[in-house]
Parts: C-alpha cells; sequence; structure tokens
C-alpha cells in the first residue's frame, strides 16, 4: 500500500532502525517511544487489524512477539515489557502493529496513558543494535 508509513519501512523506502526482519515479518523502534526501545513488530502484509492476520502468521506473529519481549528483558535490561495490539481505535498507523514496550518498576506507566520520549542523537541507532543482539542471542532454534 503506498500510502501506508508501514509498508515503506517492510519496503525499505522509508527509514527505521529494523531489529528484526524475515519473510514474513519486521520489527523497528518507534519513532515516538514510550520509553527508549519501545519495537513495534508488523507484517510484511499489508493488514490492518490482528482479524485480518493470515492464519499462517498467527504462530509467527506471536513467536516473534515473545522473542522481543525477551530482547527488551537481556538487550535493555528492562523487568519486563507491556505489550499491545490497537484495533482501529488509537491505531495512529491502519496497519497491524504490536507494541512491546521495556519496563522497569517506578517507570511512571500508568495504566493506558502513554507519555511519548525522544533519543537523543545517535541514540536510537544504539538501543537498536542492542536489540539486535539480544535477538541474535535468542533465535529461535535455540527455544
Amino acid at each position: 500500500m503506498s500510502d501506508c508509513v508501514f509498508c515503506g519501512i517492510v519496503a525499505g523506502t522509508t527509514e527505521a532502525d529494523v531489529v528484526h526482519a524475515d519473510d514474513a515479518l519486521v520489527a523497528f523502534l518507534d519513532q515516538r517511544p514510550v520509553f527508549k526501545g519501545h519495537v513495534l513488530l508488523v507484517p510484511r502484509t499489508h493488514v490492518v487489524t490482528l482479524d485480518e492476520l493470515p492464519a499462517g502468521l498467527r504462530d509467527p506473529f506471536l513467536a516473534t512477539a515473545q522473542r522481543l519481549c525477551r530482547a527488551v528483558v537481556e538487550g535493555l535490561g528492562a523487568q519486563g515489557s507491556f505489550v499491545a495490539v490497537n484495533n482501529t481505535v488509537s491505531q495512529s498507523v491502519p496497519h497491524l502493529h504490536l507494541h512491546v514496550v521495556p519496563r522497569t518498576k517506578g517507570d511512571g506507566l500508568r495504566g493506558f496513558f502513554w507519555p511519548r520520549t525522544k533519543y537523543a542523537a545517535g541514540e536510537r541507532a544504539a538501543y537498536a543494535e542492542r536489540l539486535r543482539v539480544a535477538l541474535e542471542d535468542d533465535r529461535p532454534s535455540d527455544r
């Protein structure tokens, strides 16, 4: 879909800090993270909501989400994560995306209030690299 920013990231025509890419899925850092290291997971296929995700992508989508949850802990030192998918309402980009937000006790996130932060120059790339390393260390064949 030519006007979808996430399709542009998938196609490589829109810049993003990609932390994972395979034949079906791409994960990259959110441009306006709740906390640094906030990752978005999208299918390469343009679908708008979770109910449109093809059956053959359900298991890979969830398995990759699990790996991203481990990566924010192992790679960023988070204590856990917040995982969410918006369907239409509050979906800023109409392309299915799953949020994996690193969490630590006392980080200030309350309920569904999502404050946003910014990366300093060069910092986003460093966070992306840390997540790539953690994902490399957590390959599916290792599980």
